[in-house]
């Protein structure tokens, strides 16, 4: 999210990465009608940064078909104890509040792509 974005207290575009929290990890992520990928993130993890604008690249593309959370890992302890999150960046694919797929380190803008589009089938 931009700087005048954050001032202006404006909502992220549609399909852009939303920040996400342990307090609301079940409404937001666990009970979506349609798929989710959460990014587990820290910002002083250089591969982070470069998911983010992965997804913050891509996830316009999917707007309506998929939501994509960011849940920073030292902000929001008991998602990422829940998950096992042991390395950043993970992202977690879920359909259903149920997990259909994992994938830890950064992963490069096609497979992602792919991975993303498997979890819309």
């Amino acid at each position: 999210m931009g700087f005048f974005d954050r001032l202006f207290n404006r909502p992220p575009k549609p399909g852009k990465p939303r920040p996400v929290t342990d307090e609301f990890f079940q409404q937001e992520v666990l009970a979506s009608a349609i798929p989710v990928v959460v990014d587990f993130w820290s910002p002083v993890c250089p591969p982070c940064q470069v998911m983010s604008g992965l997804l913050s690249e891509i996830g316009p593309d999917y707007a309506g078909r998929v939501n994509i959370f960011k849940l920073r890992v030292d902000q929001n302890p008991m998602a990422a104890a829940h998950f096992q999150i042991r390395s950043v960046p993970t992202l977690i694919f879920f359909r259903g509040g149920k997990i259909v797929g994992r994938v830890v380190g950064l992963l490069p803008l096609h497979p992602l792509q792919a991975k993303i589009d498997e979890l819309i089938k």
